[in-house]
């Protein structure tokens, strides 16, 4: 059923950005995991208490499906404006960098990885404090995995510097930072499912994930469902009239050449939101309040309150 609440602001504002950056200038597995949860956001595959995932909910009554449902659902469409703005950026940059199927299959493994997680996060607290509300508390939403590609981005580039609120962090923790900021600014976010990305995504660069993925992908070569050697993967040329390519070439997934400047124009990742709020967001308005809370203080729409707030103090500085 599709959805009616709100006005749709987030999605004519993601619609103006993927024209402003190009529909050929984005990576073909971008693309379509972006347009993947716009459908989903539309026509829902679940209604929202069906699709976040909690310990309760997954564990408790054995709900695993939620662990698929809950990165591709989102609570209203300034949810999911803000996150698949994020996911732009972050998926050309990547996808240029490792390639269309190594990329693919890494979205598969961190939004999977990312939910299992953060529910063992969350019954942790719960032995600990032997507080129920952290098994009961439901996460919905892109956020997670977003914070684990951006660890992997940051991996790549560990001498860069991204500035937090004007001040300049190395990039080697700016994930750390950011994670605080928002729980500091917005109290109510899911801070374990945002800290449940960063754990994902150190376990892949300084982890055994890495290593487990390549094994599987070998193991998956090896029984004749790939023709290329273990550890390289068939990318897709991209054909287009801005920055495109044709022709099918082989990358290993740490290939060092980096096309993201490519597809937005030597844009750091603080200046490409920058540019987002400024060309889209003079004159938005809030969110709808129109339906209340679900049961259990699940957090659905909290991510998209504190990339609000953080946007809004980019615009402030950036003035």
């Amino acid at each position: 059923m599709r959805r009616q609440r709100g006005s749709h602001l987030g999605l004519m504002l993601l619609a103006s950005q993927l024209f402003q950056m190009g529909l050929d200038n984005i990576p073909p597995v971008t693309l379509a995991v972006l347009g993947l949860n716009v459908y989903l956001y539309l026509f829902p595959a679940a209604p929202l208490m069906q699709a976040c995932v909690s310990v309760q909910q997954a564990y408790w009554f054995k709900d695993w499906r939620r662990l698929l449902l809950s990165p591709l659902h989102h609570a209203d469409d300034l949810h999911l404006y803000f996150n698949m703005v994020s996911f732009l950026w972050k998926g050309t940059k990547l996808e240029r960098r490792l390639g269309g199927s190594w990329f693919l299959y890494l979205l598969s493994v961190f939004s999977l990885l990312t939910g299992v997680v953060y529910l063992l996060l969350e019954a942790v607290l719960t032995e600990l404090t032997q507080d129920q509300s952290y098994s009961m508390a439901c996460a919905v939403g892109f956020s997670g995995v977003l914070f684990a590609l951006k660890v992997l981005s940051n991996h790549y580039h560990p001498g860069g510097v991204s500035y937090v609120m004007g001040f300049p962090v190395s990039n080697r923790y700016v994930s750390w930072v950011e994670l605080v900021l928002i729980h500091v600014t917005s109290p109510g976010t899911s801070l374990i499912g945002h800290l449940a990305g960063i754990l994902v995504g150190l376990l892949y660069t300084a982890g055994p994930l890495k290593a487990v993925m390549k094994k599987c992908a070998g193991f998956v070569t090896l029984n004749g469902y790939n023709s290329q050697p273990s550890g390289y993967y068939n990318s897709s040329g991209y054909s287009g009239t801005s920055g495109g390519y044709s022709g099918n070439h082989q990358y290993p997934p740490d290939y060092t050449t980096n096309y993201g400047s490519s597809y937005t124009g030597g844009l750091t990742e603080q200046k490409q939101l920058e540019a987002a709020i400024r060309n889209s967001l003079y004159d938005r308005g809030q969110p709808s309040q129109n339906e209340a809370p679900p049961p259990y203080g699940f957090h659905l729409s909290e991510e998209a309150r504190a990339e609000d707030i953080r946007l809004r103090r980019l615009r402030r500085f950036d003035s």
